[in-house]
């Protein structure tokens, strides 16, 4: 099964994540990324000769989902260390979390995409016999659908608190599905939840999709963040800390090469709280 549509670019993910994790000095080690990528058609590669413009804009990319999966890890950690042991990843793609990540005793992890990505995904995994290091749930549902139902029937528990993590993924919606699923996650929330979230910066689709080409990430991007997340986030009942992924960089060691410059911020990093 070759990937196809927008659920195809978590295999892109997956080879920036396994080349990162070849770094000396790696944020993270991912060590199934490789294989997605591989099973993908996406490794070995080289992306295409293109302009210098168009080189920069993704390198900026690839740096900010580098930047992204260390923010979402820290989170997730964090959640975990406070005792949260349901953990949901919506659009989860080819996230290894489960495997990769060291979990307290007990947590119990929902996968949740539609059933293509998953089954790809579980193909690999089989490939690699790759073991969860957490009780993992898949759970196969489009997320413009009911997928609250089919989370609960996969044993979801709103009662207790829960660590949302939404990466890479709003961005592909439209405004009114994204308030949706931002009142969705909100319902099943119980107090002492957290949440993580990617944002498209302001203007970034007229900087980076305008000429994308067909098919690729850019191209199928349709929202943005709003002017003011941390009153948004609040308006659905969470105490939000909104961070700027040149300020994330620069904490973890790891800023852009290049003068600071708005048109090389892809996104926003969002981390809130339910209390």
């Amino acid at each position: 099964m070759q990937p196809s549509g927008v659920w195809a670019t978590a295999v892109g993910v997956a080879r920036v994540r396994a080349l990162e994790t070849e770094r000396k000095n790696a944020l993270f080690r991912d060590p199934l990324a490789r294989a997605f990528a591989a099973a993908g058609g996406l490794w070995p590669s080289s992306p295409p000769p293109d302009d210098e413009a168009a080189r920069r804009r993704r390198l900026a990319v690839s740096w900010s989902i580098v930047i992204r999966t260390k923010f979402l890890d820290d989170l997730l950690q964090q959640a975990s260390a406070s005792g949260v042991r349901q953990v949901v990843l919506l659009g989860a793609g080819m996230d290894s979390r489960a495997f990769r990540m060291n979990w307290p005793e007990g947590t119990r992890l929902f996968e949740v995409d539609t059933a293509a990505p998953l089954d790809f995904k579980a193909a690999v995994l089989r490939q690699e016999r790759a073991v969860a290091q957490c009780e993992r749930i898949t759970v196969a549902v489009d997320l413009r659908e009911d997928w609250p139902d089919a989370l609960a029937a996969a044993g979801h528990d709103p009662a207790e608190p829960t660590v949302w993590i939404a990466e890479g993924l709003l961005i592909y919606l439209p405004e009114d599905a994204v308030e949706q699923l931002l009142a969705r996650i909100s319902e099943q929330s119980a107090a002492g939840s957290r949440m993580g979230l990617t944002l498209g910066s302001r203007g970034v689709i007229e900087r980076f999709g305008a000429d994308a080409a067909p098919g690729s990430a850019a191209s199928m991007w349709v929202s943005e963040m709003p002017d003011d997340p941390v009153a948004w986030l609040a308006r659905h009942g969470w105490e939000a800390e909104s961070h700027s992924l040149r300020e994330r960089a620069a904490a973890y060691g790891r800023p852009f090469s290049t003068p600071p410059q708005r048109e090389d911020q892809p996104g926003g990093l969002i981390s809130a709280a339910r209390r």
